[in-house]
């Protein structure tokens, strides 16, 4: 194999099939030590951590899968924490989008002084960062994407309203274990002509609470494998 990217939490490798395996690390985003999957750098490694968010998101993508929803997940070995994936162009140098169902972490950050933390976001709100650390993940909007020549405004709805479909099927789900998904974070690519979900639906990637108190990624997969 050879390695094609390095990134925060997975490094990624092109197969002699045309496909692309993901090998996920125990690496998290966070900020002196904390997890916080708002944030866009690493601050904190969690023990087994890689193998539990390739759990997870094996769970969610076969989920997805019977709710008709194509994505570039093919197969998985958790054992050696790796993902085989449909290869998949990514929007500019990588776009992470988020879908936020209660306000909370940056989004508090940027708009505390007309929200209070914990308020929820009827029907869920969705935005786009592009990912680069150095500019601390600058928004940009769907106008801004069609005009630096990213994305059309036709695959901006389209992402949009698969990443509403599938913030939905996640936190019904979590719902059903007494869980509460507040933000959950994904990214999505292009393949054969189609805007498909890509990289991770990961138990890092998301803010899940409960009774209350925000549940760890690690106690959180516990909580959704082991039910």
């Amino acid at each position: 194999m050879k390695k094609i990217y390095e990134g925060k939490t997975k490094d990624v490798y092109s197969l002699d099939n045309g496909n692309v395996m993901l090998k996920f690390k125990d690496d998290c985003t966070g900020k002196d030590g904390v997890f916080d999957p708002g944030e866009n750098s690493v601050g904190l490694k969690i023990e087994g951590i890689g193998r539990e968010n390739l759990k997870t998101s094996v769970y969610y993508f076969e989920l997805l899968k019977k709710a008709g929803i194509k994505t570039h997940y093919v197969s998985a070995d958790t054992a050696n924490a790796t993902m085989e994936v449909l290869p998949a162009k990514v929007f500019g140098h990588g776009l992470e989008v988020i879908c936020r169902l209660v306000a909370t972490g940056s989004f508090i950050r940027r708009y505390g002084e007309y929200i209070e933390d914990g308020t929820p976001l009827e029907g869920g709100y969705v935005e786009c960062t592009f990912k680069n650390d150095a500019k601390g993940d600058p928004l940009v909007t769907c106008e801004g994407l069609e005009a630096l020549g990213i994305m059309s405004a036709d695959m901006f709805r389209s992402m949009k309203e698969q990443t509403l479909k599938i913030t939905k099927i996640v936190a019904d789900d979590l719902k059903s274990i007494g869980l509460d998904l507040w933000d959950i974070k994904f990214e999505f690519g292009f393949n054969n002509g189609e805007v498909i979900l890509i990289d991770e639906i990961a138990s890092g990637n998301m803010r899940v609470y409960k009774d209350g108190k925000i549940v760890d990624p690690v106690r959180l997969t516990g909580y959704i494998l082991n039910r």
